[in-house]
C-alpha cells in the first residue's frame, strides 16, 4: 500500500493513514462534505515538506496542503483515496522572529492566525488581517487563498501583508524568500506568484508579515439606516471624513439578529427600534489622534445628513466585542438552517446596492420559500448574498435550490462584470464558474505557468487548473 510505503520513506511520526485519525483532515469546515485520501503527511519542519514532495513524487501520488481547513470552497479537501494525500502544516506552527523595529515577523505555515496577532500585540505591534476563523486558520492558508476579511478596506487582502515567502517547490527545492524589506524592485516578485494559487505551483512553508503599530484607541458604532443604498452613501462620507483611520465597515441586514441569536441566545439587541438595514463601523489609532471624537463628530455628520437613523458607541472593549458578536453569529446561525449557498461575490462600489437588489428579486421570485441573506464588506463591494431553504426541506431538494439559487446570483452578477470570489478562492466547488469567466488569453497564461513549475500537475490537483 501507498501509506506504508509512505512511511517507509518518512517515518511513522510523519504519516497518518489511520482511518479514524484522518477524519478531521478529510471533512470540509461545515462537515457537509467528505474527501478521500491514501494518508495525511505532518512534518515538522522545512526539509521534512521537501522530503515528503519528493517521496510523493516517487509514489505516483498528488499533494493536498491543508492548513487550518477553514475555507469555504473545498481547495484543501483531497479528492482520490488512491493517489492524492493531504500534506497538513499544522506542525510547522513556530513564529520565528519578530522585529518591532522593522515592522515585521516572520512565522511558519501552520501558525494559527490568533496566535500570530497575539504575539505581535504583545510587542505592541499589530497585525491586521482578521477573519471569522481566527482561532482556526493558519497563515500558510491565508496566504494560499490571499485571505480578505473585515479589514481589507484599510489594510488589503493578505497579498498586502506579506513581505517575503519561503516555499517548497513540486520538485522538492526549497526556495527561500523571506525578506523583510519594504522596498526590493530587483526584477519580477516571485512571492505573488504564490499568494493566491492555493498550493498550485507549491507548498508555503513560512511568511514574513508586515506588522502596523498597535491601535491603542477602537471606536466601535452599530449604525441603523433606511438601506443598502444609505449605507453605501455612509461609506463615502466616512470615507472622506475619517480617512485611513476606518478600519471596518460591515453592512448587515435585519435577518442577522435573529440568526445570531439562534447560535448565541444571551445576545441582547442593543438597537430598540427595527430598521431595515444596519452598519457596524470600527475606527482605529495611537498615538495623538482622538478617536472618540471623531467617531461623535462623524456620527452627528450622518445623522445630519439623514443617513443614520439610529446607533450605538460600545462603550467599553467587552461591548465592542457583543456588537461585532452579531456579525460573527449570524454566520453560525445559518449554518443551524442546514446547508445551503454560501456566495462571496464583488461588484464595483457604485453598483452594489443595485446588484443586491436585482439579485434578491430575482431570488424572491424563482425560489419564494427560500431566505436569501446579504451582508458583507460595503468597502470593498464584496457581499455575501447567501440562499437558505426552508426548515424541513429534504437534502435532495436542498441540492436543486442551491444550484438553482447560484445560477441566478451568476447570472446576475455577469451582468454587472463582477467577481464570483472576492475573498474565499476559487478552491474544487467553483472549477466550473471560474473556468466559464476565462478569457483565451488567460487559460494561456495560467497553462503555462503551471507546466513550468509544476510539470507532472502534481500539486493540489482540480484547484484553479
Amino acid at each position: 500500500m501507498s501509506s506504508k510505503r509512505l512511511a517507509a520513506k518518512l517515518g511513522n511520526d510523519l504519516v497518518l493513514a489511520d482511518g479514524e485519525g484522518m477524519d478531521r483532515y478529510l471533512r470540509d469546515w461545515h462537515r457537509d462534505t467528505v474527501g478521500a485520501a491514501v494518508a495525511v503527511i505532518r512534518p515538522r519542519s522545512v526539509t521534512d515538506v521537501a522530503n515528503a514532495v519528493l517521496a510523493s513524487r516517487d509514489l505516483g501520488l498528488a499533494i493536498v496542503p491543508q492548513g487550518g481547513n477553514t475555507g469555504l470552497v473545498h481547495g484543501a479537501l483531497p479528492q482520490s483515496p488512491s493517489d492524492h494525500v493531504v500534506l497538513s502544516l499544522e506542525r510547522l506552527n513556530r513564529i520565528r522572529t519578530i522585529a518591532p523595529d522593522d515592522f515585521s515577523m516572520t512565522v511558519e505555515a501552520g501558525c494559527i492566525l490568533s496566535a500570530a496577532k497575539e504575539c505581535a500585540a504583545q510587542n505592541g505591534m499589530f497585525f491586521p488581517l482578521a477573519l471569522g476563523a481566527q482561532g482556526s486558520c493558519q497563515i500558510g492558508g491565508n496566504v494560499s487563498t490571499n485571505a480578505g476579511g473585515i479589514n481589507v478596506l484599510r489594510y488589503g487582502m493578505a497579498r498586502d501583508l506579506v513581505l517575503g515567502l519561503e516555499v517548497v517547490l513540486p520538485n522538492g527545492e526549497i526556495w527561500n524568500g523571506l525578506s523583510t524589506l519594504r522596498k526590493d524592485n530587483r526584477g519580477v516578485d516571485l512571492k505573488q506568484l504564490f499568494i493566491g494559487s492555493e498550493g498550485t505551483l507549491g507548498i508555503i512553508t513560512a511568511a514574513s508579515l508586515k506588522l502596523t503599530p498597535l491601535p491603542t484607541q477602537r471606536e466601535t458604532a452599530l449604525l441603523a439606516v433606511a438601506s443598502l443604498d444609505d449605507a453605501v452613501a455612509l461609506y463615502r462620507l466616512a470615507r472622506r471624513e475619517c480617512c485611513d483611520l476606518m478600519s471596518a465597515f460591515e453592512f448587515m441586514p435585519p435577518e442577522a439578529f435573529p440568526l445570531a441569536q439562534a447560535a448565541m441566545p444571551d445576545l441582547v439587541m442593543p438597537l430598540s427600534g427595527q430598521y431595515r438595514a444596519y452598519v457596524l463601523m470600527e475606527l482605529g489609532g495611537s498615538g495623538l489622534a482622538d478617536m472618540a471624537d471623531l467617531m461623535q463628530r462623524f456620527l452627528e455628520l450622518g445623522m445630519e445628513k439623514g443617513l443614520i437613523l439610529d446607533g450605538v458607541i460600545a462603550a467599553s472593549e467587552s461591548q465592542a466585542k457583543t456588537l461585532w458578536s452579531f456579525r460573527e453569529g449570524m454566520v453560525e446561525g445559518q449554518v443551524k438552517r442546514g446547508r445551503h449557498l454560501r456566495t462571496d461575490v464583488s461588484v464595483s462600489l457604485s453598483n452594489l446596492a443595485s446588484f443586491v437588489a436585482e439579485a434578491e428579486a430575482e431570488l424572491a421570485s424563482a425560489l419564494p420559500g427560500c431566505l436569501a441573506i446579504s451582508y458583507g464588506h460595503v468597502g470593498d463591494g464584496n457581499v455575501h448574498l447567501n440562499v437558505l431553504p426552508s426548515a424541513g426541506t429534504p437534502d435532495g431538494e436542498r441540492d436543486t435550490i442551491i444550484k438553482r439559487a447560484k445560477t441566478i446570483i451568476n447570472e446576475v452578477l455577469f451582468r454587472y462584470q463582477g467577481s464570483i470570489s472576492a475573498e474565499h478562492g476559487i478552491g474544487r466547488e467553483k472549477m466550473d464558474d471560474f473556468r466559464t469567466g476565462l478569457q483565451p488569453t488567460q487559460v494561456q497564461l495560467l497553462a503555462a505557468l503551471k507546466a513550468a513549475i509544476d510539470p507532472d500537475w502534481r500539486m493540489n490537483p482540480g484547484v484553479l487548473f
